[in-house]
């Protein structure tokens, strides 16, 4: 992975507007809704009404829900020939933002977060890095707090933006990096890169959603 990341850092070094506008675009669009994904302030209040206005309950099938749309995705784009690889990666990356970003959004909505906040948008971006990159990021200060606690600041600090959208755009691509090989050799057998494709990003998005479950705290109560 710290092969992968460096090179991913070599590339973002390239085009650093490009990471930046990337993750913003997916993020806005994530937000606002796009293809299947309806808003996040509809699907999510759609949630909390299933729940009976239980909130913790509505995080929990909010969960379950995209952690089950990014292993379809990942299955899907997984599932081609070596030959598509490269338009299926693009494929994947894209597919797996969206709902992982849709995902953190829609569980700082129902924890009472402004989703028009740029504070709030830093803080879901950085929710999608997953607590070790953030910790590493915190220490080493490049970033300054967690993302609750970006969430909440007094003021918005526009040189956050920059930075987060462009770590988080590396991040995107070491992950992919490091699945590429183990894709490939699953492209070989028929099924088997669907599962591998599909398997990964489940597992990612549970581990971006359960960081962000507890990162975000319920601001409804105060």
């Amino acid at each position: 992975m710290a092969v992968n990341k460096s090179l991913a850092k070599a590339s973002m070094r390239v085009a650093p507007s490009v990471a930046s506008e990337y993750v913003r675009a997916v993020l806005d669009k994530a937000i606002d809704g796009v293809g299947p994904l309806r808003s996040v302030a509809a699907s999510a209040d759609s949630k909390l009404v299933d729940a009976s206005g239980d909130v913790e309950d509505a995080v929990k099938a909010w969960m379950r829900l995209h952690i089950g749309l990014a292993g379809a995705q990942g299955f899907v784009t997984n599932l081609g020939g070596v030959a598509a690889l490269p338009a299926a990666i693009a494929a994947n990356v894209v597919g797996v933002t969206l709902v992982q970003c849709h995902l953190v959004a829609g569980i700082a909505h129902l924890r009472g977060y402004d989703l028009e906040d740029p504070r709030v948008r830093n803080a879901i971006l950085a929710c999608m890095l997953g607590e070790d990159d953030v910790r590493v990021l915190v220490r080493t200060t490049n970033l300054p707090s967690s993302p609750m606690a970006i969430a909440t600041s007094p003021v918005h600090d526009p040189a956050l933006d920059e930075l987060i959208s462009r770590e988080v755009t590396t991040d995107l691509v070491a992950r992919t990096a490091g699945r590429r090989a183990i894709t490939m050799i699953g492209r070989r057998v028929p099924l088997l890169g669907g599962v591998v494709g599909g398997g990964g990003d489940a597992l990612s998005t549970w581990s971006i959603g359960q960081y962000a479950a507890r990162e975000l705290r319920d601001r409804n109560l105060r």
